[in-house]
């Protein structure tokens, strides 16, 4: 059992209270997964910024200082790539006005044993173990603005209680999964991935599903098509919920064993596991409010 909360800001002028609205749904779903959290939020000044790639990485000790840090990656980067280091809560995030590709080359070869947990233009990526609140507050969720937010509470079932294992799992730009429930064959499809060159960096059955539906993006899918494939090779029970720069997705398995419901309005789409993360959401009285459907893909875009 886990817990799911994520909020799409359709008005802009919702925008600065993106950490507030789902800092109140996480707060709803903590008792599903009290013993880790992960967080993604979009657009989010201070953390990113538009033509400027930002790499979140595990953990905020990263063996040497942020100067340190920040040197070795610029003497890798062209002259006028001026890279930025900075630690927000348990998280460590470098930015630069490159490519991502080159900015994870950098990142990587000034520290091999770093763990990339979020990329792109658009998102910041934090995770950690413990309370999830505690979590939320230490990287400061409940002041920042966005355009997009996405939370995960965590009961390990499918591997070790780690920061590592906690979503989401971003594994390609701007793209994040977070997943309630498991893939019961994901060892064999891993398998398959592995052999078409895709690399990991946990044991976690979620990661699997975010590493498929990134190379279903890759081979030309669009987000939906992705979900629908997604449904013919995993196997199992789940709700998952899939952000990009610009969208959101929701499915559930094709019986509907795990929860969700749905709030929309003109100003916003939220998704949580149960109702009482949204019962706050401004507008909920008149929101259209619905469970989705068994093995059918919602989308929704800024």
């Amino acid at each position: 059992m886990c817990g799911i909360a994520a909020l799409q800001l359709r008005n802009p002028s919702l925008h600065p209270r993106m950490g507030s609205l789902l800092s109140s749904m996480l707060c709803q779903i903590v008792d599903r997964g009290p013993d880790s959290a992960g967080l993604a939020v979009y657009n989010t000044p201070g953390l990113v910024s538009p033509g400027i790639s930002t790499l979140s990485l595990l953990g905020r000790d990263q063996g040497i200082t942020t100067a340190a840090l920040t040197a070795g990656v610029a003497a890798l980067l062209p002259s006028d790539a001026v890279p930025a280091v900075q630690v927000v809560g348990d998280t460590t995030l470098v930015s630069a006005a490159v490519g991502t590709d080159l900015l994870v080359k950098a990142v990587t070869e000034t520290l091999p044993a770093a763990t990339v947990i979020g990329r792109g233009e658009h998102v910041a990526v934090m995770k950690s173990v413990g309370h999830p609140m505690e979590i939320a507050a230490e990287h400061g969720l409940e002041a920042m603005a966005g355009s997009q937010g996405l939370s995960h509470t965590r009961m390990a079932t499918e591997s070790a209680v780690t920061a590592g294992g906690s979503h989401p799992f971003s594994v390609a730009d701007d793209l994040c999964l977070v997943h309630n429930g498991s893939f019961s064959n994901h060892a064999t499809v891993r398998r398959e991935l592995k052999r078409e060159g895709v690399v990991f960096d946990s044991e976690n059955d979620t990661e699997v599903g975010a590493r498929y539906v990134a190379s279903r993006l890759k081979q030309g899918d669009t987000l939906e098509e992705a979900l629908v494939n997604l449904g013919k090779v995993l196997d199992g029970f789940y709700t998952l919920v899939v952000t990009t720069a610009d969208s959101m997705a929701v499915v559930r398995d094709p019986i509907a064993c795990k929860p969700a419901i749905i709030a929309e309005t003109d100003d916003y789409v939220a998704m949580a596991s149960e109702y009482r993360a949204l019962a706050a959401l401004p507008g909920i009285s008149t929101a259209r409010i619905f469970e989705p459907e068994p093995g059918k893909v919602y989308t929704w875009s800024l």
